[in-house]
């Protein structure tokens, strides 16, 4: 899909951000284009901030689309489907999307579990994050921190395992970017991602464990995690250290 040359279309409602647990939607075609679909609202998380793109189907009368990749353009979510662009809804036509919901509950029990990792670690260390990325089997964490022993990382893994057990309510909402910026730390980065033409600032805050400006899906309660083992860390650089960690099953 070539971005210099598609086509501009409405501004897709991002559903995933007001319900993260919707595991299927209906919606209307905005726009068509070499393989790829814009709706007027989608529930499929399109990827970003280190989480990978949902997967699932669009349905259209009898058909199943299955969706390949996603794309978000500007305001502008595209679902991009492995048929021949003929036989693909045309502007105006109804699709039901389905998620992949356990792909998806995976990757909000992930995305929380990080979320939690960077709290505690800038809570007992102020080592701020500097990359991060989420798989289907594990996720790594890279932060700016100088000595990471492995009486750090031990300590580290059972602090948040003892966030899960303390079952944190997780809070999703929205601030004015002025106000957002306004609370102290809100930014975990070292570099701030933050674009400057976002007004409004989507928080996801664990409460009395962290809080950060972020646009993922995430569980309702840190005892929706399950646990966490770390898998290894590695050495990066003088002042940058990464750590590798996977989802204790069995919820």
């Amino acid at each position: 899909m070539d971005e210099q040359s598609t086509p501009s279309a409405n501004p897709t409602r991002l559903l995933y951000h007001s319900d993260s647990y919707l595991r299927n939607f209906e919606a209307s075609v905005v726009a068509v284009h070499e393989g790829a679909i814009a709706l007027d609202q989608t529930a499929f998380y399109p990827g970003g901030g280190g989480q990978m793109a949902d997967r699932g189907v669009l349905r259209w009368g009898e058909r199943e689309l299955v969706l390949s990749g996603m794309r978000k353009q500007g305001d502008v979510v595209w679902h991009i489907v492995a048929e021949d662009a003929a036989a693909l809804p045309q502007t105006g036509e109804k699709v039901r999307g389905e998620i992949d919901w356990e792909f998806r509950y995976r990757m909000m029990r992930t995305h929380t579990a990080l979320h939690m990792l960077c709290g505690i670690i800038f809570r007992d260390y102020g080592a701020q994050v500097t990359g991060g990325q989420m798989y289907p089997d594990r996720a790594r964490m890279d932060f700016s921190i100088e000595i990471f022993t492995s009486d750090y990382v031990r300590a580290i893994e059972n602090h948040v395992n003892e966030a899960v057990v303390a079952d944190l309510p997780i809070k999703v909402y929205s601030l004015p970017r002025e106000q957002a910026f306004e609370i102290p730390d809100l930014i975990r980065t070292k570099i701030n991602l933050l674009p400057p033409q976002i007004s409004e600032v989507r928080i996801v805050e664990i409460v009395g464990l962290d809080l950060q400006a972020d646009g993922g899906t995430h569980v309702h309660s840190t005892r929706e995690v399950g646990g966490v083992r770390v898998l290894k860390t590695e050495n990066k650089g003088k002042y940058n250290k990464r750590m590798e960690i996977a989802l204790v099953d069995g919820e």
